[in-house]
């Protein structure tokens, strides 16, 4: 748990550089359902660090996903962290608009101890050290900014993790937040060493055949609706068990949604495990950061989640209902 004292203040590039330098240990912290950009960037800066002699830990509450197992370092991440931290260890949270994203196994941290590095729209400045760039494509990008100001030598395996960053936020470059800067960047990591293919195929490529088999499943019980603007369907853990998948294999459900012609917005309601997360995707008219929103949930205006706390039927409805006052 964090303590609620909160700050609008955003620290500059020097000042998240200069902390780095003084502090002798790290903790980095990725959000819970762990995505590229939340492990990426927190790999990137721990490899960085860990070139300063400094200590560097990984904390995540869940397991890292099977394709982002290709990433240098992914193999020490855990939940479990050593009992002799230094009182002055500089925990660093990536990706995640609000402390609680990082799960119910997180350790008491006080704030002075904690950095939040992040591009989300809404993020609380939880920490007493704050580096949101909202404009940036990724959380990765803004720690590429960071090791820049550091010196930091851009090995192939931090180049990678940086990579997969950008790759995995901008939809391995499909997405609107794919800018020129952000291609030039990414020609910069490649010439680093950046393994491209690797990443292409771990991530966008690559499926189980359970993977395949769900996403059939789901696609063929979706709905049209709203005159052919709003599709949406749902994974259940009978689904997942007839195909053998499990919740790693629905991720990209939603956006095959979104890719149906006309649509404006999408969502997948995942009613597996004990709980009902949806997933919500928009074409770029309505904003689903606002309509997760309305519902205890964030994100981005194209790519957004909520957690629902009640039956799917009200879920489906509650969802509809955000994304109608959202212009849908």
């Amino acid at each position: 748990m964090i303590e609620s004292e909160v700050t609008a203040r955003n620290s500059t590039t020097e000042e998240v550089v200069s902390e780095l330098r003084k502090r002798p240990a790290f903790v980095m912290v990725s959000h819970v359902k762990p995505d590229g950009d939340t492990l990426g960037a927190g790999l990137a800066l721990g490899l960085a660090l860990r070139a300063l002699a400094k200590r560097v830990y990984y904390f995540q509450q869940d397991p890292v996903p099977r394709n982002l197992r290709f990433l240098p370092d992914s193999d020490k991440v855990a939940r479990a962290l050593p009992a002799d931290l230094p009182p002055d260890t500089l925990w660093v949270f990536g990706d995640m608009a609000d402390s609680s994203r990082a799960g119910e196994f997180l350790p008491h941290i006080e704030r002075g101890n904690i950095l939040d590095i992040d591009h989300h729209l809404a993020n609380s400045r939880f920490g007493a050290f704050n580096y949101i760039i909202e404009t940036e494509c990724s959380t990765g990008t803004c720690v590429m900014r960071i090791l820049k100001a550091l010196g930091t030598t851009m090995t192939p395996e931090i180049a990678t993790c940086l990579l997969t960053t950008i790759m995995t936020d901008t939809g391995g470059f499909m997405h609107s937040n794919t800018t020129a800067d952000v291609l030039r960047l990414s020609a910069e990591l490649i010439e680093a060493g950046a393994n491209l293919n690797q990443i292409t195929e771990e991530i966008f490529a690559g499926k189980r055949f359970a993977a395949v088999k769900i996403v059939g499943a789901a696609l063929s019980s979706a709905h049209l609706e709203k005159d052919g603007r709003y599709c949406w369907t749902v994974v259940d853990d009978a689904m997942l068990a007839e195909a053998g998948a499990d919740g790693e294999d629905t991720e990209e459900i939603v956006q095959h949604l979104r890719a149906v012609e006309g649509i404006e917005a999408a969502a997948l309601f995942k009613a597996y495990d004990g709980d009902l997360r949806v997933s919500l995707r928009s074409n770029g008219r309505v904003n689903v950061q606002a309509a997760a929103g309305r519902l205890g949930g964030g994100g981005h205006f194209r790519a957004s989640g909520l957690t629902y706390h009640g039956p799917l039927d009200q879920a489906i409805a509650d969802v509809r209902a955000a994304l109608e006052a959202e212009g849908l």
